[in-house]
């Protein structure tokens, strides 16, 4: 009797920890928690590409369902955003303005912030939004609908609604002056092509398929260029696909933003020399590292040999 009625507690116990986890994954997670988890992110982004924070958490509350939708789920995508011609990572089919569209699919919701501000920045249907001041919400609101990004007339109202009800135009402020000096460095580089002086560090900025880099200097640690450029304490690895203890001595330059999904159109493909690992090549075209290892099957830790030719744009078909 003794041992049938443990037998019987464990089951209980394990029934109602198998409850409780499920309905704890359930959970849907409130408007407020959203905003804490992913201001800070929505604030640094806005320092470096001089799109609004309000409009980027606005957008990600609009379009994500306060991070509950089954794309932001099970996907990772915060913002709607389509796969389009040009993506060739994974997918996830769901039905939206017509039956089973396809969706971009991400590893993280970092990836799909990161993806939303390349996807503004580098379609010239939205430059004009770059030239409203960052704190200037409500233009923003109507230049996405204008713009295109969505088909309901009422999308700059709705974005606006948010962003008044939990005061998100406060985040404005804190990533305000240092937006408007991006923007006026973004103005200066595509008016005169020459270097950008970065405003927190007073060193040479430069640009590597469109990304921010710096040439590392004697001195340069990891925790100084994460204080120069303001950077959080994963980003400048996370970057770079370097760990923190990476001796900077062994680089040539840094990255200071994520680095692009594909290579620039004019390097299609890089034939492998002596020497060269993925990683010195990731660098040197501004690719993700974990983009390199997609587009040629091969897997991640792996190198290529000398003479072996890399796709840097879209997958190798097998």
């Amino acid at each position: 009797m003794v041992k049938r009625n443990a037998v019987h507690l464990v089951l209980l116990v394990l029934l109602f920890s198998f409850s409780a986890n499920t309905l704890f994954s359930q959970r849907k997670i409130t408007r407020e928690e959203y905003i804490q988890t992913y201001k800070d992110w929505a604030i640094q982004d806005m320092k470096q590409s001089g799109i609004p924070a309000s409009i980027k958490l606005a957008q990600g509350i609009l379009e994500s369902g306060d991070g509950n939708s089954r794309l932001a789920v099970e996907a990772n995508n915060h913002f709607g955003i389509k796969c389009h011609t040009e993506w060739d990572g994974p997918r996830i089919f769901h039905h939206d303005d017509a039956r089973n569209e396809c969706f971009r699919k991400y590893d993280s919701p970092l990836l799909s912030f990161e993806d939303h501000t390349t996807f503004l920045t580098s379609r010239s249907r939205y430059q004009n939004l770059f030239n409203l001041d960052p704190t200037d919400y409500k233009g923003w609101a109507q230049g996405l609908k204008d713009a295109g990004y969505a088909t309901n007339p009422q999308y700059p109202q709705l974005l606006i609604k948010i962003i008044e009800e939990n005061q998100l135009y406060l985040l404005d402020e804190e990533g305000g002056d240092e937006a408007r000096m991006t923007q006026k460095q973004n103005q200066r580089r595509r008016t005169s092509g020459t270097l950008v002086i970065n405003p927190y560090a007073q060193r040479a900025v430069d640009y590597n398929n469109g990304v921010k880099y710096i040439e590392v200097q004697n001195g340069d640690t990891y925790e100084s260029i994460t204080r120069m450029f303001n950077l959080r304490d994963w980003e400048l690895g996370h970057y770079n696909d370097i760990p923190k203890n990476a001796d900077l001595k062994k680089f040539q330059y840094l990255y200071i933003e994520s680095k692009r999904r594909r290579a620039h159109p004019n390097h299609p493909t890089h034939i492998v020399k002596e020497g060269e690992t993925m990683h010195l090549i990731s660098q040197q075209y501004g690719v993700r590292m974990a983009r390199l290892y997609y587009f040629n099957n091969m897997e991640k830790g792996t190198q290529p040999k000398p003479g072996d030719k890399l796709n840097l744009r879209k997958k190798i078909r097998e």
